[in-house]
C-alpha cells in the first residue's frame, strides 16, 4: 500500500468531479438533463477505453458474468445522474454538494434492508445525525420546514438532488453485489455505455443544439468524468479505503470556492451547519468501519496457530 499516493488520486478525482459538476451547471439553462448525461457518458468512453488499454486489461477487463446486473446498476446509476444534473441548474453548488452527501447515510440503510448487513447503534445514530443535516440544508427551500415562500424552482432542486442522492444510494447497493463477481474495470466501462443508451431516450424530450462553447464545456465534462472515475479507481489501489474515503469531503471546500468565484454564489450559515453535521457523520462511520476492520483483523490474527 502507497498511502500518500492513493489520498493523491482521491483528492484528483474530487477535483476533477466537481470542476465536471461546475461544467454542467454552467450549461444547465439551456441544455436539458438527459443531453448532459449523455456528454458525460459518452465521452467518458474513450478515455476509459484508453485506460484499459494503457493496462493491458482490454481483453480480459471487460468480460462480465451478469448483463443484467450492469444494466440494473446503470438504469439506477443514470437516474441518480440526470436527477442530479437538473438539480445543478436550480440550486447552487454547495448546497447540491451537501444534500449529495446523503447518499452514502442512506447506503448504510439500504445496505441493511437489501443485503443483510448488521448495522450496529452507533452507525444508525451517525446516520441519523447526517439526515438532520441534510434537513437543515434542505429546510430553507421547503416551506413546510421554514414557513416562508421559496420558489418553486429551488424547492423542486431540493427534491430533485435528494431523490438523486436516494438513487446514488440505490447503485452503490448494485455496485456491491457486482464486486463480488465482476472486475472493477468492468463496471466502469459498462456503466458509461449504459448511461450513454439511456441518455439517449430522452432526445425526444427537448434536446438543443448546444452553442459552440457549451459544446466544448459538455464534451470536457464527460472526459474530466472518465478521469476522475479512473483516478478513484487507483486511489483504492493504492490505500484502503478508510484511508481515503474522508476525503470525498473536501469536495465541499472546493465547491464553495468555485460557486462563489465563477456562479457568485454565497453559501448561507445554515447550509455550512447542515454540511458539517453530514460531513461528521460520515466521517464517523468511516472511522467506525477502520476500527472494527482493525478489530476483525486482529482476531483472524489470534486464531492463526503460532510455530
Amino acid at each position: 500500500m502507497q498511502p500518500i499516493k492513493g489520498i493523491f488520486f482521491k483528492l484528483g478525482s474530487v477535483t476533477l468531479f466537481i470542476v465536471m459538476s461546475s461544467l454542467i451547471k454552467a450549461t444547465a439553462d439551456h441544455v436539458p438533463p438527459g443531453q448532459a448525461v449523455f456528454f458525460r457518458s459518452f465521452f467518458a468512453i474513450p478515455v476509459i477505453f484508453a485506460w484499459l488499454m494503457m493496462r493491458g486489461d482490454l481483453a480480459t477487463g471487460l468480460r462480465v458474468k451478469s448483463r443484467l446486473a450492469h444494466f440494473w446498476r446503470g438504469f439506477v446509476g443514470t437516474f441518480a445522474m440526470g436527477l442530479m444534473f437538473a438539480g445543478l441548474g436550480l440550486l447552487p453548488l454547495p448546497e447540491v454538494t451537501a444534500i449529495g452527501y446523503a447518499a452514502p447515510l442512506l447506503t448504510v440503510i439500504f445496505a441493511a434492508m437489501f443485503l443483510g448487513e448488521n448495522v450496529r447503534a452507533f452507525r444508525l445514530a451517525a446516520v441519523a445525525l447526517g439526515l438532520v443535516g441534510v434537513i437543515i440544508v434542505l429546510s430553507p427551500r421547503l416551506t413546510v420546514f421554514s414557513g416562508e415562500e421559496v420558489a418553486r424552482a429551488e424547492a423542486l432542486g431540493a427534491m430533485l438532488v435528494l431523490m438523486g442522492a436516494v438513487c446514488a444510494a440505490l447503485a452503490q447497493i448494485y455496485v456491491r453485489k457486482l464486486v463480488q463477481t465482476e472486475q472493477t474495470s468492468a463496471i466502469v466501462f459498462y456503466f458509461s455505455l449504459t448511461s450513454s443508451a439511456l441518455s439517449l431516450l430522452t432526445l425526444p424530450f427537448g434536446w438543443v443544439v448546444p452553442a459552440p462553447w457549451e459544446a466544448s464545456l459538455l464534451v470536457l465534462a464527460g472526459l474530466l468524468g472518465g478521469t476522475g472515475q479512473i483516478f478513484l479507481t487507483t486511489a483504492y489501489r493504492y490505500a484502503d479505503a478508510s484511508v481515503v474515503a474522508p476525503f470525498d469531503y473536501a469536495s465541499m471546500l472546493m465547491a464553495i470556492l468555485i460557486g462563489y468565484f465563477v456562479f457568485s454564489e454565497v453559501p448561507t450559515a445554515q447550509m455550512l451547519i447542515g454540511a458539517a453535521l453530514v460531513i461528521t457523520a460520515g466521517v464517523a462511520i468511516i472511522w467506525r468501519e477502520h476500527s472494527l476492520g482493525l478489530k476483525r483483523e486482529k482476531g483472524r490474527q489470534g486464531m492463526t496457530p503460532q510455530g
